[in-house]
């Protein structure tokens, strides 16, 4: 396993693109990375994180361009996306069209989120795709936060490490769409309070 410096975004890209498996800090807590349209890759995050494969990862994209390549937004979760992305939230809504098969939820849905940090969006967009990517720990125990974290956990189950701490040191806020419905998952720093204002906008 090799430990990154953030300077080197680059190196780390290329062993993403090469189907690797690697940890970085972002806004909420530290993530685990893999491409998104790579079995292999996928299959090797899932025993890592020894995570039932019923359950999809979170989409990791760098722009707001890319976030209906992969969900079907409506007004609502359109209003959302344009309110909270980049940032910590994470948005479940209907998946688009072919897509693979692991990246979508028996229900036909998809998880989305755009990191409000400029190291890993520039690290997505020199992978040039997005990323699968779950918090930084094994099902069921608690998230990273520090690099040393990650590295305790991991050990040598992933290909690298990127340096750093992350910020909030809580994971995003999940709200899932289903027409005009919506439903929080999960509550982080973005607030269902705040949901509902930016829909009611």
């Amino acid at each position: 396993m090799r430990n990154l410096k953030p300077s080197e975004i680059t190196e780390a890209a290329k062993i993403l693109k090469n189907g690797g498996l690697i940890a970085f800090p972002t806004e909420t807590v530290f993530g685990l990375g893999v491409i998104f349209d790579n079995k292999e890759a996928y299959d090797r995050l899932n025993t890592v994180k020894r995570r039932p494969p019923e359950k999809p990862y979170t989409v990791m994209c760098a722009d707001i361009k890319d976030v209906e390549k992969f969900a079907v937004l409506n007004e609502t979760s359109r209003a959302l996306v344009n309110k909270f992305m980049p940032g910590q939230f994470t948005l479940i809504t209907k998946a688009q069209p072919g897509l693979p098969s692991w990246c979508v939820s028996r229900e036909g849905t998809v998880g989305v989120r755009i990191p409000d940090l400029d190291l890993v969006r520039d690290m997505i967009r020199l992978v040039e795709k997005p990323l699968l990517v779950p918090s930084a720990n094994k099902s069921g125990e608690t998230p990273a936060n520090t690099n040393k974290e990650a590295e305790t956990i991991f050990n040598n189950e992933i290909d690298a490490i990127i340096e750093g701490e992350s910020r909030s040191k809580v994971p995003s806020t999940i709200i899932l769409v289903e027409g005009n419905n919506i439903k929080m998952l999960r509550e982080g720093n973005v607030t269902l309070s705040q949901v509902m204002e930016a829909i009611k906008k």
